[in-house]
């Protein structure tokens, strides 16, 4: 069963290529959805796929990339229709 979820990633988390690992780290556990900055500093990713691969990423989403420095990482679950791909913006 396909779950979506989506989290709004708080801290340094824009300018050090979290979006990008986001994607890489989503598309290795199978993942669509999309990584986006917000205007207030934050990083809006959905998640989509089963359900133990979305928990997969979102503990990930704690470490981040290496020059990351994440301070909350909030998630809840959305009825949004699952896209095809994984996408940064």
């Amino acid at each position: 069963m396909t779950v979506c979820r989506l989290c709004r990633v708080s801290g340094r988390v824009q300018g050090v290529f979290f979006r990008a690992s986001t994607r890489q780290q989503a598309r290795k556990f199978n993942l669509t959805g999309h990584a986006i900055n917000l205007h207030d500093g934050n990083v809006e990713v959905l998640a989509c796929g089963k359900s133990v691969d979305v928990d997969a990423l979102v503990d990930w989403l704690w470490q981040g990339p290496a020059h990351a420095s994440v301070t909350d990482v909030k998630c809840k679950e959305t009825a949004a229709q699952p896209p095809n791909d994984f996408t940064i913006g």
